[in-house]
């Protein structure tokens, strides 16, 4: 499981153009390989004149799963240089595709490489990159008296608080790290004299 992973929220494009042909790149959010294919099958309808619509994504949380696709280019000279782009800005759960509009003259490999490179950096430098950390919500219920030592504890660890209700006692809603959960359960457990009771949500990713 990726625990830590960088993506994208808000949909970003860029223009590349290399000897008047124009490479039109387009980067969006997808949680799946169903979203990914959409967003492919979206981006060919609208340029349906285009002589090539090329592509990559990678998704998934547990198992990463990346395709690619040159759609009708000389192989290995979009679709892997668009995925290399994605992988090589850490990225995942997204999707990129490139169109491409002829110019009249050829580019060669290497200037197709090139071209579809530029142009999958360009769509990304239009949007902001963000990281989701793997969590466990966990709920504290703790008395009054214990509630400083609490937010003393969380506070110092860095963890976030989502949630604070405050009635007979106090329901703390914290999101903290997979990997530091039983750490932290022992230390408030300790903290209160084992007052505080925790109880552990089912597992999210939320931004750091």
């Amino acid at each position: 499981m990726n625990k830590v992973y960088k993506t994208i929220i808000e949909p970003g494009n860029g223009e590349y153009v290399e000897k008047k042909s124009r490479f039109i790149g387009y980067v969006r959010h997808v949680e799946s390989e169903e979203e990914a294919e959409a967003f492919i099958t979206e981006i060919k309808k609208k340029h349906y004149d285009a002589r090539h619509n090329c592509s990559a994504y990678s998704v998934g949380e547990e198992s990463v799963i990346q395709r690619f696709s040159d759609d009708g280019e000389p192989s290995g000279t979009a679709g892997k240089p668009i995925l290399e782009v994605i992988t090589g800005n850490e990225l995942n759960n997204v999707c990129i595709v490139v169109t491409r509009y002829f110019g009249g003259t050829l580019l060669g490999t290497g200037g197709l490489v090139r071209s579809y490179t530029e142009a999958a950096k360009e769509c990304i430098a239009d949007t902001e990159v963000v990281t989701k950390k793997c969590v466990i919500p966990l709920k504290l219920t703790t008395n009054y008296n214990d509630l400083g030592k609490i937010q003393y504890i969380l506070g110092n660890e860095g963890i976030n608080i989502r949630e604070s209700n405050y009635g007979e006692n106090v329901d703390v809603i914290a999101d903290v790290f997979v990997d530091d959960i039983e750490r932290i359960e022992k230390k408030l457990t300790e903290a209160t004299a084992a007052r505080v009771v925790l109880t552990r949500g089912d597992i999210e990713f939320v931004l750091c």
